[in-house]
């Protein structure tokens, strides 16, 4: 048994010639500890594929199990760290982890949850700004409120729906850092949804590409035999890493062309650099 479990599902959105069919026939087993990677279009069912297995959306069929059981509602059990941050504006960066720690340790004494509030914050390097507001920080900064939120409720799955996006290339290289510090410590399961093949093959064990809808579903996946830690500069004169980013590209491309072939509907390709120029910054 799989600790995440996605059975034959599809997702249809309005009925009768309004309905829109989301994701078809999908299929994913993840294992206990690993970290998994989904590669996909822009618009082509990844946040939804994500509220899924968070239980914010229910499949129109199929299962979603997670360590055996239907996922039924959501649960702090599955950590997510959102693009948007989703943090409350009027609240501090200790408030707003706050209410995460409180939600899944009702019962904790205040001492203890002083205690995980500000070792998550300075976890992610924010304890300077402790007292801030949304409003004064960066969007790094913000993304790493973001982060030790989802961490502090002690999840035992954490879900990444493009956390990274919107970050300019240093600060997402560094948060990618850190957030593979944070899972190295304790290998807690990991989903990483995101169009950046790089960032994807330096963080995850495997990769699956998430085919463009209508009726998009999960094409092959590509393992990353590349031994942890890795190291970014040394990526680049790897075999592995270019013999699998190639790979991946290749299969993407292919994709888009066949969709594009064959649709009026434009599709945005992953972020897909220049290998030299994306490290170098």
């Amino acid at each position: 048994m799989a600790y995440l479990e996605l059975n034959n599902i599809t997702k249809n959105f309005g009925t009768g010639a309004d309905m829109t069919e989301v994701l078809d026939d999908i299929n994913l087993h993840i294992e206990e500890g690993e970290f998994v990677a989904i590669v996909g279009f822009t618009g082509s069912g990844k946040t939804t594929l994500v509220n899924l297995i968070n239980g914010l959306e229910a499949p129109t069929s199929g299962e979603v199990l997670f360590k055996g059981k239907p996922v039924e509602g959501t649960s702090h059990e599955r950590g997510v760290i959102f693009q948007n941050y989703s943090l409350l504006p009027w609240l501090t960066v200790y408030q707003n982890v706050e209410m995460a720690v409180r939600e899944a340790f009702p019962n904790a004494s205040k001492d203890f949850l002083d205690k995980r509030i500000k070792e998550y914050i300075a976890m992610v390097n924010l304890s300077p700004a402790i007292t801030k507001r949304p409003k004064e920080l960066s969007g790094g900064m913000r993304q790493r409120v973001s982060v030790a939120r989802a961490l502090a409720m002690d999840p035992e799955m954490i879900i990444m729906d493009e956390p990274l996006g919107a970050l300019d290339a240093l600060t997402r290289g560094n948060l990618q850092d850190e957030i593979l510090n944070i899972w190295n410590k304790n290998k807690r399961t990991a989903l990483l949804i995101t169009n950046d093949v790089d960032e994807g093959i330096y963080m995850a064990d495997r990769i699956i590409p998430l085919k463009p809808g209508p009726k998009a579903t999960l094409g092959p996946e590509f393992k990353i035999n590349i031994d942890r830690p890795r190291d970014k500069t040394l990526l680049n004169d790897n075999p592995e890493y270019k013999k699998t980013r190639n790979a991946i590209i290749e299969y993407l491309m292919d994709i888009g062309n066949e969709r594009s072939s064959n649709s009026t509907i434009h599709y945005e390709l992953p972020d897909l650099q220049p290998r030299d120029l994306r490290w170098r910054a």
